[in-house]
């Protein structure tokens, strides 16, 4: 600093990160303190409250003091000092291990004065900072006597790979899942849920579809509140049954292959879970549009990570339940998120999502492509809905002039494995009468149904009773087991 700026700086007066002190004063280390928790600032020594220079004695010595004061912090607190004249400047630059506290106490600067901070302010600023993290706080309200049944505990086991002699506590202990006083963390409680909003108000999930590009007209909404991995299967479930598929013809047999990747999609859940802030009131949001998906995370980014940040690092708000997600086979791979979510969308041929952030939400957008009928343009969820008459304008492949490039490949009998979309409704009953039967692999129930095999609409119907609660996995740790096979549910 020289002369000319710094009378620049008295000329501006006091403020959020500038202090004039006419001498040493009793209590720097509070004013020290409470530039380090805010963004930095300068105390001008020799410089009274009015901006008159009035100079201090003997800066060898004060600058010893200085020093030995701002070392006294907890912890200890970087300062620059130097003399400009008479005057001594004590420069406080940023600083990157708060919150600091002097004398057992913790100090932010609030305007042109330093104020003590509440227990409140304390606690938000080491989570702002990520120094205290809330999936790994105990959650007073989970009871390990009423809350950790035998079936919750089977399901959570077997995509956690717990050894199945092994003591629950014991397990829950070792994954960091319980404190060392054995009280269950949050993170534990979300991934042993029944209904995770017993537990965390706004864990849930929102989901809506939307008629045309805004907010106006709501065609279907759902709430999903399981445990944190049910949860996100079940949303993802959901999304697909309401986005187009495209249905391609390989070697006899049809294939969906949806508008956007599947698991590009998923990747983006899975962040909005494993990065949101918990302790924040909103709940994520997930939007559906004619032309595009938005789904919404509360909280920001976290601590030590800006946007440009996006795509080439990970900082997790909430380590313990990410690091068991990682575990669970939830995340593919630690720190490739994003970077996977454009390689994903740029191999199935669409826009890269637009990721924009602010100070409390993060908003992922996937552009969408849309069906255009005549003058209708919408989803096919859009059409079905609004305009009955439509709806055969939805399926190309029974189009009289789409079925001579299909007819050389397809033997006679397999012709009606085309059309299960004429009746949706029907087909979802006729599976569901199958299961009253018992568990089923997917390969029985077509049996059952007298097809000849597994149809894109048959997997669409199947994806939607999951959605819906009316039947669940036997083994829903390994959705893509070869030993998979699917049950009736109480609702079912």
């Amino acid at each position: 600093m020289n002369p000319q700026s710094l009378s620049d700086l008295i000329a501006l007066g006091e403020g959020s990160t500038t202090e004039f002190k006419r001498a040493m004063p009793s209590d720097l280390g509070r004013e020290i303190c409470a530039f380090a928790n805010a963004t930095g600032g300068v105390i001008l020594l020799g410089v009274s409250d009015v901006g008159e220079i009035v100079g201090v004695a003997d800066h060898n010595r004060l600058k010893s003091r200085v020093q030995s004061t701002a070392r006294s912090a907890e912890p200890p607190i970087s300062v620059e000092v130097e003399s400009v004249g008479e005057v001594l400047c004590v420069v406080v630059p940023p600083q990157e291990r708060k919150p600091y506290s002097f004398g057992g106490r913790f100090f932010i600067r609030d305007g042109a004065s330093s104020q003590q901070m509440s227990n409140a302010e304390v606690e938000n600023l080491f989570y702002a900072v990520g120094r205290l993290h809330f999936d790994k706080k105990p959650c007073g309200v989970f009871s390990m006597k009423n809350d950790l049944d035998d079936e919750t505990w089977t399901h959570f086991s077997g995509r956690a790979k717990i050894p199945e002699a092994m003591d629950r506590v014991v397990a829950l202990r070792n994954l960091g899942l319980v404190d060392a006083q054995d009280r269950m963390t949050h993170a534990g409680a979300w991934l042993l849920a029944r209904d995770i909003r017993t537990f965390t108000t706004s864990a849930h999930m929102s989901c809506a579809l939307f008629m045309g590009t805004e907010k106006v007209r709501i065609l279907d909404r759902r709430d999903f509140h399981s445990d944190i991995p049910t949860m996100i299967d079940e949303v993802v479930a959901w999304i697909l049954t309401k986005i187009n598929v495209e249905y391609v013809i390989k070697h006899v047999r049809r294939e969906e292959r949806p508008e956007l990747p599947e698991e590009a999609l998923r990747e983006v859940v899975v962040n909005a879970v494993a990065h949101r802030d918990y302790r924040s009131t909103a709940n994520i949001q997930i939007y559906i549009f004619k032309d595009r998906i938005e789904i919404v995370s509360p909280g920001g980014l976290p601590a030590g990570m800006e946007e440009a940040d996006l795509g080439t690092k990970s900082v997790p708000r909430n380590p313990l339940l990410f690091g068991m997600l990682y575990r669970m086979d939830v995340v593919e791979q630690i720190g490739s998120g994003i970077r996977r979510i454009r390689q994903l969308c740029r191999g199935h041929g669409v826009a890269e999502p637009v990721i924009d952030v602010s100070e409390h939400w993060v908003t992922t957008t996937f552009f969408r492509t849309t069906t255009e009928v005549g003058d209708q343009i919408g989803t096919k969820e859009e059409l079905r809905q609004c305009q009955p008459e439509l709806q055969p304008e939805l399926q190309p492949e029974l189009q009289p002039e789409l079925q001579p490039e299909l007819q050389p490949e397809l033997q006679p009998e397999l012709q009606p494995e085309l059309q299960p979309e004429l009746q949706p409704e029907s087909l979802k009953q006729r599976v569901l009468t199958q299961l009253r039967k018992g568990p089923m692999a997917k390969s029985d129930i077509v049996r059952g149904l007298g097809q000849k095999a597994v149809s894109s609409q048959l997997n669409k119907v199947i994806r939607a009773l999951l959605s819906d609660g009316a039947i669940e996995y036997t083994i829903p740790e390994k959705p893509n087991s070869r030993l998979q096979q699917y049950r009736l549910t109480d609702k079912g």
